[in-house]
This record gives structure tokens, C-alpha cells and sequence, in this order.
């Protein structure tokens, strides 16, 4: 019984330390320049996700034809700049990745 306490207790918890900012937001009106800056912050966290797994697979730098994850990401990208559609970008990144793994 004392495990389901804790683990209830930490997802309120967590939840409330999420829920906080959000309300808090409400209240504080942004200015320009913040608001500016903001608006890359998606950007910057998506990439900083992605880039090490596209450019260093294992932990190693690898810029070569070899390393399928930087060109399933290559192809990818240029699926994303044509077309503009996420589900688009995702099935071809993740059908290319799957077929350089196969062949490879």
C-alpha cells in the first residue's frame, strides 16, 4: 500500500510542479522581445534532441555515407522542407532508416 502513496504522491506532485508555470503564465503579460525569443525555443530543444543521434551514433562522430541514421535524417529533412507535413516527414525518415539498416 505505502508504494501506491508514493507513487500517487510523486504524480501530483509532478503534476502541480507542470500545472504551476502554465497558471502563473496567465497572469504575466510577456513582453516583445521575450516573446521573440520564445518562439525558437521549440526549435532549439528539437534539435538538440536530434543532432547527437544524427551525427554521432554510439557516441562517436560519424559523417560518412556509412552512418544510415544521417541520411534517413537528410532525407527526411528534405521531405519536411518540400512538402511541409510532419506525418509525411516521419513515415519517409522512419521507412528510410529502416531500409539503409536492412541493406546495410
Amino acid at each position: 500500500m505505502n508504494i501506491w502513496i508514493a507513487i500517487i504522491g510523486m504524480g501530483l506532485i509532478t503534476y502541480a510542479l507542470r500545472l504551476g508555470p502554465i497558471l502563473l503564465m496567465e497572469r504575466i503579460e510577456i513582453g516583445g522581445t521575450a516573446r521573440q525569443a520564445l518562439r525558437f525555443v521549440p526549435t532549439a530543444v528539437l534539435s538538440a534532441i536530434i543532432f547527437p543521434e544524427l551525427f554521432m551514433p554510439g557516441g562517436t562522430l560519424d559523417i560518412s555515407l556509412g552512418n544510415e541514421r544521417l541520411l534517413a535524417g537528410l532525407l527526411a529533412g528534405v521531405v519536411a522542407w518540400r512538402t511541409k507535413n510532419v506525418l509525411w516527414t516521419i513515415a519517409v525518415g522512419m521507412a528510410a532508416l529502416w531500409l539503409l539498416q536492412a541493406l546495410g
